[in-house]
């Protein structure tokens, strides 16, 4: 691995390392210096001025909620292309360490996904940190899942043919998903899971290498996790599944990572956990980029090289 690599930045690609270089100069606070009622007025505001613009059009977007085991009603977008015949469904989950992000935030990737996988999105906006701790996020995450699975086809959804996805933590969520779908007998066709924590503790090379300067600051993972989460529960599989017990049968994986990212490592471990345990597993690596980028496709390309290849993963999986 790069990891140890002697010049971390000199990693960087132009367009990532421009990017990092503007946000250095705008002199924005860190997100662990705010509230998170501020990070996240910070993180909506944001995001979608790295995102593409204009949004991609999508034939059917339209907000709806999920009921939540508690009787909260959860929001959520589904985003949907026109068809006669009912359409193949990801739920996704975003990232924002459990406490941050929204639908805002991942908008413009949920439309890619929808308009490159050729199936239906619905984005989730599970309860956040440190309002809601952990596991509450895994509660609605997986409530979401099951009401889909049993009710999807109100929406005109093709409920055999599910499939689980998120970013960050969003990629925690969504890999905990499938091995609650697998215990619990609800197939899915896919976890796709793009720069996903899978640790328990943060420990790996490159949260050494990558520690500072490459937008994820280790200031402000811990800082998420402090507003998520009691140390006495981080070896929880529900926070670190890696920690499962038993990783075999289930969904295939499609693993998205970062090249300068801190979890990259957990990454590239989780995809090799789920190889040896006879798991069909994809893993691409985009070099000189950051976490986050897939969210950033204004300020840097190769965000949409993720979305295809994302989107292509969806549609075969489905088509399968």
């Amino acid at each position: 691995m790069s990891s140890h690599h002697a010049n971390p930045h000199a990693l960087l690609n132009a367009a990532t390392r421009s990017l990092i270089d503007r946000v250095h100069r705008a002199g924005r606070p860190p997100m662990a210096a705010m509230t998170p009622e501020q990070a996240r007025e910070f993180y909506d505001i944001g995001s979608p001025m790295l995102d593409l613009q204009p949004a991609p059009p999508v034939d059917r977007v339209e907000d709806i909620t999920l009921p939540a085991r508690d009787g909260f009603a959860m929001p959520a977008r589904l985003y949907a292309p026109q068809s006669a015949k009912p359409v193949p469904l990801l739920l996704y989950i975003h990232g924002g360490g459990f406490t941050v992000g929204s639908l805002t935030t991942h908008d413009v990737l949920c439309r890619q996904l929808s308009r490159l996988g050729h199936c239906a999105v619905v984005s989730l906006a599970y309860r956040l940190a440190p309002e809601h701790r952990f596991p509450q996020a895994v509660h609605d995450s997986w409530d979401a899942l099951n009401w889909l699975h049993q009710n999807g086809q109100t929406f005109g959804l093709d409920t055999t043919r599910l499939a689980v996805g998120g970013d960050s933590a969003g990629g925690t969520l969504a890999a905990v998903c499938a091995l609650l779908g697998r215990d619990a007998g609800l197939p899915l066709r896919l976890q796709l899971l793009f720069y996903p924590g899978t640790l328990a503790k943060q420990n790996t090379a490159s949260h050494h290498t990558f520690a500072d300067g490459f937008m994820l600051d280790k200031q402000t993972v811990d800082w998420f996790f402090a507003h998520y989460i009691d140390h006495a529960d981080r070896d929880d599989w529900r926070f670190a599944p890696m920690n499962a017990p038993d990783h075999s049968g289930l969904p295939p994986a499609w693993i998205g990572l970062a090249e300068c990212d801190p979890l990259v490592d957990e990454g590239v471990q989780y995809a090799d956990t789920l190889r040896m345990a006879g798991v069909p597993v994809d893993l691409e690596i985009y070099k000189g980029v950051i976490h986050g980028f897939i969210t950033m496709g204004r300020a840097i390309p190769d965000a949409l090289r993720a979305h295809a290849d994302a989107g292509r993963a969806l549609k075969l999986a489905f088509e399968s």
